[in-house]
């Protein structure tokens, strides 16, 4: 991989992880780190589930590819958020 490639994944986990946090409700407690690292898997594995649906080459923008990346960001968000027990 090249490092353009590297650089325009982390720039797509980025947009892809901001907007799976303003889908998810509330405020969240993870850090800026953990959103683009969940951006950035959520943005490959929607594209693998959108290539595999023959929906990841359209003619224009693929919004149904953002559209199941941003939905697997919010997951991963509200996954990594979930409220944890109190220890004392």
């Amino acid at each position: 991989m090249e490092i353009s490639g590297i650089i325009s994944a982390i720039v797509i986990g980025i947009i892809i992880g901001v907007l799976g946090r303003l889908v998810v409700p509330g405020r969240q407690h993870i850090g800026v780190l953990w959103t683009i690292i969940i951006g950035i898997v959520a943005a490959f594995i929607g594209a693998w589930i959108a290539s595999a649906a023959g929906v990841a080459d359209t003619k224009g923008v693929d919004w149904i590819e953002w559209l199941i990346q941003i939905g697997l960001a919010a997951i991963g968000i509200a996954a990594l958020d979930r409220p944890r027990g109190h220890r004392r």
